[in-house]
């Protein structure tokens, strides 16, 4: 076993590999404050024949690591949740481009949090574990990487953050990088500037080379397996020169479609055309024949960009397709919106609910259970690409983008606490060819102000990519779908006038400098403002009032000690205002009442019940209430459900007054004034405070109190003793 041990972020850091998963072609044990992960790769000894780089990434957070047992019925850890996959691409997309071009080999990375302190997010902690297990295996993994988090709080720059910590940052940024550029940005934000974020990159970059120092001391000391034989497919002599005489020319042409299924159709028939002409002389290079005709495709598209700074569907490298916007298109939407960009479509959708609708987490990033009040739900079904595919589910690519979207929008929603609704953002990807993650930022920003939820100003995003030639290099704004998969980086930037809310990029490349990240910041801030305008146009700020199908939501404060008052036994109190009026209540151990109703009539009746009932009396307010007893002395009104008081003899009417049922009964209502509470809670009551005094009636004196309290005695000077005698008396 190897083991070294350093502080980093003022915490205790330890790598070791050599005694867990020793089977593994790599396996690193990180250990960071109490939270540890162990990551293990395995590559197969054959090449894959798919026509892709068979990577799988797995990222499990085990419940025992935060001494949990799962929930639900099945007690054990079952499919991954949003918050393991979201970290699972972070990893993936980290390590991906860093395997050289042509290797096919299946490749395995397994990442188990198997102690969590809920102080150390255990997701940039996985990467550099993987880092360091790709590194010791055989597979040609390019150099050590590492992921570090950014954080800032009150102006100072904080790496890997606490999860206590991030609560009062700005900025939540995860970035991957080797020593000099990076590879992978995600995260989001609170409106900060573009030079903001190229400061937190900066501060990153320290963090990582620091990270790998730390990985190249332990593989020293290790050693590494040596790199497993692998070569790319070898080349027929002359075959790429006969390919590119015949398609060279014509792939070109086909390429400057502006509208995309005729582009893609028009490559793929001069593709095949092509391939059919060589075939005839060469039937034993299939293969090959089209992996060329696939290397011109990307060539020509790359090439034309570099040298003429026009895109094949006629744009500048800066210009944004055309925007057309359709709002409140749904009629039993709360807020709905229709966002169509060139040819990417999103319907999206806003819904408000109550509390009873939050989503609950069970994590091990915390002790006790959380709950979640705004979701967004981002949907791709095949016919937005014109595919048929089977739907299996939703995709680890749908929840990556849909939570790119939901961190975009979270900075500008209104506190909780002014407005306190649950919300649900869905996006139904209609139709697409490039960025529909940010037509889902601009849909949902639209989407809630046609909703009318207050937030603090509209969002768009914009999709930037990159053609990089050795020094040469251009930058794309709002890229197509053939521009993402023929060029070098996917770089998503969404926010408002006032800055950025959330970020992320992916390269194909072996990294980026800051220099290109400044640029690339630049222009997706003009392409945003840009958006900005157009949304704008269609609607510029939210909806007055809310839709009619909308709950209304008001929220009362009681007495903590009223709150089983409100419930009743075994809920029946709070169960009968809901059955009666249809509102929705629910009450938190504060004492904060929330009260939802779809209408203001449900709405009312269910408040005054839930005020009748929790509702403190006050000296000096006037009460509606029904005589409960009658005695000698007066009459015990109830004026609240559970509240009496009395209302003494003197104090029924102008006058004296002889027997008390000579005013008022068992079962009267009566309206009577608060006068007085004494020292143990007593309630002193008044129906003459009420009407004026009847003219030339005389003041009447106070009658002075009983040295023995105002009970009247009996004859016989002795005072009513209870049935029975003595003390507890019969029932």
């Amino acid at each position: 076993m190897q083991r070294i041990e350093k502080t980093f972020a003022g915490r205790r850091l330890i790598l070791e590999t050599g005694r867990l998963a020793k089977q593994a072609a790599g396996s690193c044990l990180i250990t960071f404050g109490d939270t540890m992960v162990l990551a293990a790769v395995t590559v197969s000894d054959t090449k894959s024949t798919l026509p892709f780089f068979p990577l799988t990434v797995e990222y499990r957070e085990k419940t025992y690591a935060a001494g949990k047992i799962p929930g639900g019925f099945i007690k054990r850890e079952g499919r991954p949740s949003d918050g393991e996959i979201l970290s699972c691409r972070i990893i993936d997309r980290s390590i991906r481009p860093l395997f050289p071009e042509g290797f096919a080999n299946e490749v395995q990375v397994f990442c188990y949090v198997i102690s969590a302190d809920q102080e150390n997010d255990a997701d940039v902690l996985a990467l550099v574990a993987t880092s360091f297990a790709l590194n010791q295996s055989r597979t040609p993994f390019a150099a050590p990487i590492a992921g570090v988090r950014v954080g800032r709080v009150q102006g100072n720059w904080i790496l890997n953050p606490t999860f206590q910590q991030l609560e009062y940052s700005d900025i939540d940024l995860v970035v991957a990088g080797s020593k000099d550029s990076i590879v992978m940005v995600e995260g989001g934000a609170v409106e900060v500037s573009e030079e903001d974020v190229v400061e937190a990159l900066t501060v990153a970059q320290g963090g990582i080379r620091e990270l790998i120092d730390h990985q190249e001391e332990l593989l020293a000391l290790a050693g590494r397996t040596e790199k497993l034989a692998w070569a790319p497919a070898a080349a027929t002599d002359g075959l790429a020169d006969k390919v590119k005489a015949a398609a060279e020319a014509r792939i070109l042409e086909a390429l400057n479609q502006k509208e995309k299924h005729t582009r893609i159709q028009t490559v793929a028939v001069v593709k095949q055309e092509v391939a059919n002409q060589l075939l005839a002389d060469l039937p034993d290079n299939v293969k090959e024949i089209h992996s060329i005709l696939g290397d011109l495709e990307y060539t020509a598209l790359r090439s034309q960009v570099l040298s003429t700074k026009k895109r094949v569907d006629g744009r500048a490298t800066n210009e944004v397709r055309p925007i057309s916007i359709d709002s409140g298109i749904l009629p039993r939407s709360h807020g709905s919106a229709l966002f169509t960009r060139g040819q990417t479509q999103a319907l999206v959708s806003a819904t408000l609910g109550t509390a009873n609708d939050v989503q609950r987490l069970d994590s091990i990033d915390s002790a006790a259970e959380t709950t979640k009040s705004f979701m967004l739900h981002y949907n791709f079904p095949p016919f937005s690409t014109g595919e048929v595919r089977p739907v299996r589910g939703t995709s680890r690519r749908e929840i990556g983008h849909g939570n790119l979207a939901e961190r975009a929008l979270q900075a500008v929603l209104p506190d909780f606490a002014d407005f306190p609704y649950t919300l649900r953002i869905v996006s139904e990807i209609l139709e697409s060819n490039g960025s529909s993650s940010m037509a889902t930022v601009c849909g949902g920003s639209l989407a809630m102000m046609d909703a009318g939820i207050p937030i603090r100003g509209a969002v768009a995003g914009v999709a930037m990519g990159l053609i990089k030639e050795g020094k040469k290099y251009a930058i794309l704004t709002d890229i197509l779908g053939t521009e993402d998969h023929l060029g070098d980086m996917d770089f998503k930037v969404a926010g408002t006038a006032a800055g950025i809310t959330s970020i992320q990029m992916d390269i194909k490349i072996q990294g980026l400098d800051l220099q290109i990240m400044k640029e690339a910041l630049a222009q997706a801030k003009e392409g945003r403002l840009h958006i900005l305008g157009e949304m704008n146009k269609a609607l510029s700020t939210h909806r007055e009032d809310l839709s009619p199908f909308a709950p209304r939501i008001v929220t009362l404060q009681i007495n903590p000690e009223k709150i089983g008052d409100l419930i009743g036994p075994k809920g029946k109190t709070i169960r009968g205002i809901q059955d009666e009026t249809g509102a929705e209540i629910t009450v938190d151990d504060t004492g904060l009442v929330t009260i939802a109703a779809v209408g203001g009539e449900p709405m009312q009746r269910a408040r005054a019940m839930v005020q009748a009932i929790t509702a403190e009396p006050e000296i000096g307010a006037t009460y509606e209430g029904t005589v409960k007893t009658t005695t000698a002395f007066g009459a015990f009104v109830e004026i609240m459900p559970g509240t009496e008081g009395l209302v003494h003899i003197s104090e029924l009417k102008h006058g004296r007054t002889e027997r008390t049922e000579d005013v008022v009964n068992k079962g009267d209502r009566v309206t009577v004034k608060l006068l007085d509470r004494d020292e143990r809670g007593r309630l002193r009551l008044s129906m003459k405070a009420l009407t004026p005094r009847p003219e030339g009636m005389p003041e009447e004196e106070p009658r002075p109190p009983r040295a023995e309290g105002d009970r009247p005695a009996r004859e016989d000077g002795e005072r009513p003793r209870r049935s029975g005698g003595g003390g507890r008396g019969r029932r």
